[in-house]
C-alpha cells in the first residue's frame, strides 16, 4: 500500500500479542510481553494510563482493583507506588517505557485509555524516538489525535470508535462506498471488532472498502482458531489474540507466519 508507515511494513497478515501473552491472568507484565517474544511475536498490544505524577504505564484498567494486589485509580497515585503493585500477586506494573527499551525492535500498538495519558505517552514515544514502531489507538479520536499533535515525529494511528461507525455506515451501503475511503484520511489502519452490539463491522463490502482506501483491516480480539481462519478467508491483514500460540499454530498452517529474520 502506498505511503504505509513503517509501523506496517511486514508482510502479512500480522499477529498482535493482546496485551502480550499470559495463560494466567499476567496482563501486560513484563513476564507476559517477553512470553510474546519467546513465541517470536513481532507486534504486541498493551494500553496507556498515566500515574498523578505523569508517569505512562501499560496497564488496561484505571484502576489496580482488577489484576494486582493493591487499589486505587491510576491517574490519583504516583508512580512510587503503582510500580509497586503486582500483576496476579507477582508482577510488577510496568512503565510503558521499559517495554519500549527492553525490545527496541518490538512493534507495539498502544491504546490510549485516559486524556491524562496523552502528555505522558507523547513524551515517552519522543524520548525513546519509538515513532517508526509505534501504532497509536484509542476508543476516542479526540485522544489519538491530541497524542499525534504533540510528538515531534509521525507515528501510525488508527481510528476510533467514531469514524470506526461512520465507515462502516458507508462502506455497507453501495451508494456512499467512494466515501467511506475520505472518512479513513489521517489514520493508517483500521482495528475493529469482528462485531458490535449485533452488529457486522468485518465484512467483505467493509475489508474491500479498508483496502481500496490503502488501510489494512485488524481485528480484535479472536481467540478461537476456526475465527481466526473465517476472519483471514475474508481477507483482514491483522489479528490480534490472547492466545498468541494458537494465532502461530493456526498461521504457520497455512504458510502465512511471518515474523521478522
Amino acid at each position: 500500500m502506498a505511503g504505509i508507515h513503517p509501523y506496517l511494513d511486514r508482510p502479512g497478515p500480522l499477529a498482535l500479542a493482546h496485551r502480550g501473552f499470559s495463560r494466567t491472568g499476567l496482563e501486560n507484565s513484563m513476564a507476559a510481553f517477553a512470553a510474546a517474544v519467546e513465541l517470536a511475536y513481532d507486534y504486541v498490544e498493551t494500553d496507556v494510563h498515566a500515574t498523578a505524577d505523569g508517569v505512562a504505564v501499560a496497564l488496561h484498567d484505571a484502576t489496580l482493583d482488577r489484576v494486582t494486589d493493591r487499589t486505587g485509580a491510576v491517574a490519583e497515585l504516583p508512580w512510587s507506588e503503582v510500580r509497586r503493585a503486582l500483576i496476579g500477586g507477582v508482577e510488577p506494573v510496568p512503565a510503558l517505557e521499559d517495554v519500549l527499551g527492553s525490545w527496541p525492535s518490538l512493534r507495539v500498538n498502544i491504546d490510549v485509555k485516559s486524556a491524562g495519558a496523552v502528555a505522558p505517552l507523547a513524551r515517552v514515544l519522543d524520548r525513546t524516538r519509538a515513532h517508526d514502531r509505534v501504532c497509536v489507538a484509542s476508543f476516542s479520536d479526540a485522544r489519538r489525535r491530541a497524542v499525534l499533535r504533540r510528538l515531534a515525529a509521525p507515528v501510525a494511528s488508527s481510528a476510533g470508535q467514531t469514524l470506526i461507525a461512520t465507515f462502516v455506515a458507508a462502506a455497507s451501503m453501495p451508494g456512499l462506498r467512494g466515501f467511506a475511503g475520505s472518512v479513513l484520511r489521517g489514520v493508517d489502519c483500521l482495528q475493529v471488532p469482528a462485531t458490535f452490539r449485533g452488529i457486522e463491522v468485518v465484512t467483505p463490502a467493509t475489508v474491500a472498502a479498508a483496502h481500496a482506501a490503502g488501510r489494512p483491516v485488524h481485528v480484535w480480539t479472536v481467540n478461537e482458531p476456526a475465527e481466526m481462519r473465517r476472519l483471514l478467508d475474508l481477507g483482514v491483514d491483522g489479528l490480534i489474540t490472547d492466545r498468541a500460540d494458537l494465532l502461530r499454530e493456526v498461521l504457520e498452517s497455512r504458510g502465512q507466519w511471518n515474523p521478522a529474520a
